[in-house]
């Protein structure tokens, strides 16, 4: 492969340390993804409840950017839960969109009903995604015993399994349970007609190491029991570890990945649903997914759920991709003079932002050389004459932040006043 625009070959320009012993696929083919931003994402204590137009745009983005599955709500939570989720199932059906969808539930019978109540009204499958609490410190909170989480459990999923839904088991804290309460749940679940188990770090507990030692367990308990079952991994962020085992589960072998947008969720978050679809895509994993639709996806979710992005969150933060450090702009600007996009798009960025939609960015502020300016103004079609780049750039040296466009333009006015 040759970078656009040369006649090198791309490795001969960006020596790639990634690649370095990398063996096959870092994931198999078929995995899915499974965005959880109107389900878990409005669980965030900061966030609003979406209008339900916002919730229906919000699916049809999913669907662009290749998502597969969404959680689309609770319906047995509030009236008003259920109509948006049979809303958002009509608007699946009438615009014939490849999303598939599930819905979330407690194992009790009455979280489950609602469920196969719409799917039935709406004409689509819905697959359940029933959670229970799994772990020590949950069962002594909740005063559960074992016998009586597999009882709730197995009432849960026949509701669900006689209803025709597919149902996905969720052990809630899976991460910190004891191995032999989760053999016991697993293997009922597989029994009761569950298609996958999903592996909760609930609280954000695991570590790759955890990942790896919990995947492994859980396709043992499959393979023991002779079932073909798939295995979600639903991370969460406390320890800033969501997205790095999101991408570890995958290569471990679970074959669905939880993810919001923007990491929108309980406390810290969950992981970064667009992270990892970005960083999948640079590793040559997404074949021919197109994620032009990624900054869309994700500033529709921040307004709708009323979220500040951070200015220096990768990809959609306000600083993503703009540089006012002198050095930085005169190599984009060298790489921008010989006509190549390709090379402008990588010299100082591991992103290229044209591949998700966005552009590289010059600013002019108090470590700029003249090479700012210059750019600034011939962006505008403003010829950049000695003495107003001189007058330009001593402004901007003697202010501690980055000019913006009122302030150059009233140097320019007063220079052209002269």
């Amino acid at each position: 492969m040759t970078s656009p625009g040369t006649d090198l070959p791309a490795p001969e320009l960006i020596y790639d340390w990634n690649e370095v012993g990398r063996k096959g696929r870092l994931i198999p083919k078929g995995v899915t993804f499974f965005d959880e931003t109107l389900r878990d994402g409005l669980q965030n204590p900061s966030v609003a409840d979406p209008r339900v137009e916002s919730k229906l745009e919000l699916l049809h983005l999913m669907d662009k950017i290749g998502i597969h599955v969404a959680d689309i709500g609770l319906p047995g939570s509030s009236p008003r839960a259920f109509a948006d989720v049979l809303r958002m199932c009509r608007e699946i059906t009438d615009h014939k969109l490849g999303l598939k969808v599930a819905c979330a539930g407690r194992t009790v019978v009455s979280d489950i009903t609602p469920m196969v109540e719409i799917s039935q009204r709406a004409g689509v499958p819905i697959e359940v995604y029933a959670f229970i609490g799994s772990s020590p410190i949950r069962q002594l909170a909740e005063e559960w015993d074992l016998p009586t989480i597999v009882r709730k459990s197995a009432e849960a999923i026949d509701v669900a399994v006689k209803a025709g839904l597919e149902v996905c088991y969720v052990t809630e804290d899976t991460t910190r349970s004891r191995p032999e309460v989760l053999a016991t749940l697993f293997k009922m679940a597989i029994d009761h007609g569950a298609s996958r188990l999903c592996l909760s770090d609930t609280v954000g507990h695991a570590t790759p190491d955890g990942v790896h030692n919990l995947i492994a367990f859980t396709k043992s308990i499959i393979a023991g029991a002779g079932a073909s079952v798939g295995v979600d991994w639903h991370g969460h962020n406390d320890r800033g570890l969501a997205l790095e085992n999101a991408l570890w589960a995958l290569e471990f072998g679970a074959d669905r990945v939880h993810g919001t947008a923007l990491g929108i969720g309980e406390r810290v978050g969950n992981a970064q649903m667009e992270l990892i679809l970005l960083n999948l895509k640079l590793l040559g994993l997404l074949d021919g997914q197109d994620l032009t639709h990624l900054l869309e996806y994700c500033n529709l979710a921040a307004s709708a759920l009323g979220w500040q992005v951070p200015i220096n969150y990768p990809l959609v933060g306000r600083d993503a991709f703009r540089t006012a450090t002198g050095v930085h702009a005169a190599a984009i600007i060298k790489a921008e003079a010989k006509g190549n996009a390709w090379l402008a798009d990588r010299i100082y960025s591991g992103v290229p932002a044209g591949m998700f939609g966005r552009k590289q960015e010059i600013c002019v502020g108090y470590m700029s050389g003249a090479s700012n300016v210059n750019y600034w103004l011939r962006q505008r079609k403003i010829e950049p004459s000695k003495e107003l780049v001189d007058a330009i750039l001593a402004r901007a040296k003697g202010t501690d932040h980055i000019l913006g466009d009122e302030e150059i333009l009233a140097v320019i006015e007063q220079v052209h006043g002269r």
